[in-house]
């Protein structure tokens, strides 16, 4: 397992590279740059701007400038904030982010697993229709659409609490329920057809023949291969929770990375966006391998050469 870890580790830089240099180009073929805003720099100081920056410099030693500075860990300084560099930036607004993302995603687990094992040991019950019926809800409804109606109900209907903004605790419900909803409904459907699938396999079957209680079969040897498939959804679920985490920062005026994300494409803020883009998909790959390495231990099976 640890040359499989290592060869994966070799394998972010390059692959990071390779979407930054995309988000550069794409950056590059967009109108516009941030000079062509309503109110026009002088010509030197625009003059001065652009040799600070290295963008007087023809495109491939802005391009290699660029792929250096990533190299090193050092995504240079913000056109739009200034005197600020991107590291400073990303520093802190992380942890907004950080926390929405990580609050949500446990409320997901632990609802979304719950709902799933009762559901699969109740098939065909009221609680399995009625569980898998607000699943089906939850991924229908987009987290642009149910944050406002949240907010809504519970801020301005019944003010139970903050509509937005950055504060205490009860400013996290509405964003971590927003966030949550969808993986909540993936997990759950997915913790069901997990266990509905091991709880009918050969190996529980034996254990219920060597005379083990049902509490046993299902957390020792039931749950751990019922769950595979929820393992499998967190890759792919972390991309999702960062894109979503965008628009709920959006939404309740989080000062998050993914609302100063927003702002530095809007801005035409290259270096910070190239920053963020470079540090989340090192984040999203990083969390992959943990996600592969993690079959390992789950699945006796697996095998990694």
């Amino acid at each position: 397992m640890l040359g499989f870890i290592l060869r994966r580790l070799l394998i972010i830089i390059p692959m990071a590279l390779l979407v930054v240099s995309v988000t550069w180009v794409l950056i590059r073929m967009a109108p516009g740059s941030f000079y062509s805003e309503e109110r026009t720099l002088p010509p030197a100081v625009e003059a001065n701007i652009r040799a600070k920056y290295g963008l007087d410099k023809p495109f491939y030693e802005q391009y290699f400038m660029m792929l250096g500075n990533i190299v090193r860990g050092d995504f240079g300084d913000s056109l739009r904030y200034q005197e600020q560099s991107v590291n400073e930036i990303i520093i802190r607004h992380l942890p907004y982010s950080a926390t929405i993302g990580a609050l949500a995603y446990l409320f997901a687990l632990i609802i979304g697993l719950a709902a799933g094992i009762i559901a699969a040991l109740r098939q065909n019950s009221a609680f399995d229709y009625g569980s898998m019926a607000a699943a089906m809800l939850g991924l229908s409804v987009p987290n642009f659409v149910l944050g406002p109606i949240l907010v809504i109900v519970f801020s301005l209907w019944l003010f139970w609490l903050p509509p937005a903004r950055w504060g205490g605790i009860s400013n996290l419900i509405l964003p971590v329920i927003t966030l949550a909803a969808i993986y909540t409904a993936y997990i759950a459907r997915l913790t069901r057809a997990g266990m509905l699938e091991v709880m009918r396999s050969d190996y529980i079957r034996t254990a219920r023949a060597k005379g083990l209680d049902e509490k046993t079969v299902l957390f020792k040897h039931g749950l751990r291969g019922g769950i595979v498939p929820v393992v499998s959804f967190t890759g792919p679920a972390l991309a999702s929770l960062l894109a979503g985490t965008v628009v709920v920062e959006k939404v309740f005026a989080i000062p998050g990375l993914g609302n100063i994300f927003i702002q530095s494409v809007l801005n035409r803020d290259e270096p910070l966006t190239l920053g963020i883009v470079a540090f989340l998909s090192i984040l999203i790959m990083v969390a992959n391998l943990l996600v592969d390495v993690s079959y390992g231990i789950l699945d006796p099976r697996i095998r990694y050469e």
